[in-house]
């Protein structure tokens, strides 16, 4: 016995109506019912579902344990023409029978003819159910309506207006819960205030230790972290229809539809990550970058082909530049090349930052802007404090009441699920209660930029990049530049406010950074040599 959905099985009618019509089949002809074997809301088209797998090895094991099998139809066992012939002849094999009490067809090869026949038609049937399914999903996507399932970490799902007899449904932020997912990208980019911008791994970790959950009250994992921080539904867009159910695989982008959300993060923070994640994938950065000796290597790049610079020795070593790698492994005529002595470029990349960008002033006119959001952003702030306020006095009001029905004797204090959905209220409580504390820090002074933290920036940093090993002073240049672009006439020293800023926050005080790559791991540690 099978139905193809969820809500068909919860209706407990179908299975019930086909489990009497096979009974009074096999009554009829004095068969004895061996034994049962239901798939609830299971599609045919796949046969891979626990039951129908559990009756194929008991039928084929040997010992012949029954004469036949008896279904409904056979779109109730297959509804793939391919599937069903495989499995039929496997039972023949063993004497067993596949009988359907609709279709009741011997063994002949008329009847086989028709059977194959049948089988094509569900399989028919069943694809274009499932054609026309997904074209009212992808219109009620276009429209901008919620087709199901759970909604993503950080948002709910709402009544939105009735149509007909149907409710319409569409995502809303969760007040608690987003305020985990900007926590969550905030670590990531830049960090928790005594770090530089986090990992995956980092994250999940930092996440667990302070006690953190998933939903499903479950410890956050490296897989479900990466999903959550790519899926770009946080910056306002939910792709519907974005993967084959089957293979897991992209589908094209005209077939997606991009269902409109309010974002929890800001389109250019989203962006912002997705390129820090690509640029730390070891695939894309190489481990000299990380690893080696020389201070600008991943930093220095030729002006007029953008290619990386890299060492090239002179006299036995004895000199050392940096020179276009392109001209050098592609020859002049992919790029003119330029070559430049090695401490030369250290000198003036080094000396430049120390004197112009990396004083009080300086870096206080290009925080101006930044400066200026932090007064925008309290009305911002403002908003979600008091959603997370009106949150907390909800789970507090249910809490309130559940222990009020016990004091008036409305509800048994012994009762086992009583106890479970106290407990289930008190940890809303104190989630909601423990992202409202985090929002209100985020709205005090000390969270800010103020002078005391410039100046406490710009002296930390000018002594890491002027002295000191040098992978210690390439991990400072590399939090605070994108590039050093290196010109016939000049040198352009490229970077970010929005970095600037982050840097500024945290004093300076570690290497901002990722490693991308390192030689060696140790094995199940938490740390490398």
């Amino acid at each position: 016995m099978r139905v193809s959905t969820g809500r068909q099985a919860e209706s407990d009618l179908s299975i019930p109506d086909q489990r009497r019509q096979m009974t009074d089949f096999c009554a009829a002809r004095g068969w004895e019912v061996a034994a049962e074997f239901v798939d609830a809301g299971l599609s045919g088209t796949d046969d891979n579902r626990p039951q129908l797998q559990r009756l194929l090895d008991i039928a084929t094991a040997g010992g012949a344990p029954f004469d036949a099998v008896i279904v409904h139809s056979f779109s109730r066992f297959a509804r793939d023409h391919f599937a069903l012939e495989y499995h039929v002849r496997r039972l023949r094999k063993h004497g067993i029978r596949l009988v359907s009490i609709t279709q009741d067809l011997g063994d002949d090869p008329m009847s086989v003819m028709v059977r194959q026949v049948f089988a094509l038609f569900d399989e028919y049937q069943s694809k274009e159910n499932a054609k026309h399914v997904l074209r009212a999903m992808q219109e009620n996507a276009r429209q901008g309506f919620w087709n199901g399932a759970a909604a993503p970490y950080g948002y709910a799902i709402v009544a939105a207006g009735q149509r007909g007899a149907k409710t319409k449904k569409k995502l809303a932020i969760d007040p608690v819960e987003a305020e985990i997912v900007r926590l969550i990208f905030r670590l990531f980019i830049e960090g928790d205030g005594t770090s530089g911008p986090m990992g995956v791994k980092a994250v999940a970790t930092w996440l667990n230790e302070h006690g953190h959950r998933t939903r499903r009250g479950a410890r956050w994992g490296i897989g479900p972290l990466h999903k959550l921080i790519t899926s770009t539904v946080y910056k306002g867009e939910y792709r519907f229809n974005q993967k084959a159910w089957k293979t897991k695989e992209d589908k094209p982008a005209d077939e997606q539809v991009v269902v409109p959300v309010d974002p929890i993060i800001d389109p250019a923070t989203f962006d912002r990550l997705q390129k820090m994640l690509k640029a730390r994938n070891p695939k894309v950065t190489p481990p000299r970058t990380v690893t080696g000796p020389i201070l600008l290597t991943g930093l220095a790049t030729c002006a007029s082909c953008g290619g990386g610079m890299t060492l090239r020795t002179g006299k036995s070593g004895r000199y050392r530049y940096y020179a276009c790698a392109t001209c050098a492994q592609k020859g002049k005529s992919a790029c003119k090349g330029r070559a430049i002595p090695m401490d030369r470029l250290d000198n003036i990349v080094t000396e430049r930052l120390a004197a112009d960008l990396l004083t009080p002033s300086r870096v206080h006119t290009l925080l101006e802007a930044l400066l200026e959001r932090q007064a925008a952003r309290n009305s911002d702030h403002a908003e979600r404090v008091a959603a997370l306020r009106t949150k907390l006095l909800e789970a507090e009001g249910r809490l309130s009441r559940l222990y009020q029905a016990i004091e008036t004797g409305i509800a048994d204090p012994a009762d086992p699920t009583l106890k479970d959905r106290i407990e289930t209220l008190r940890t809303a409580r104190d989630i909601a209660q423990a992202t409202l504390d985090r929002a209100l820090t985020e709205m005090r002074p000390e969270a800010r930029i103020t002078q005391e933290k410039i100046q406490a920036f710009t002296e930390t940093m000018r002594a890491n990049i002027c002295d000191g090993p040098v992978s210690f002073r390439r991990a400072y240049l590399r939090a605070m530049i994108d590039n050093v672009e290196v010109d016939d006439a000049e040198i352009r020293i490229h970077g970010r406010k929005s970095v600037l800023e982050r840097l500024v926050m945290g004093s300076g005080a570690t290497a901002a950074g990722v490693p991308s790559f390192v030689r060696k791991w140790r094995t199940r540690r938490d740390s490398n040599s």
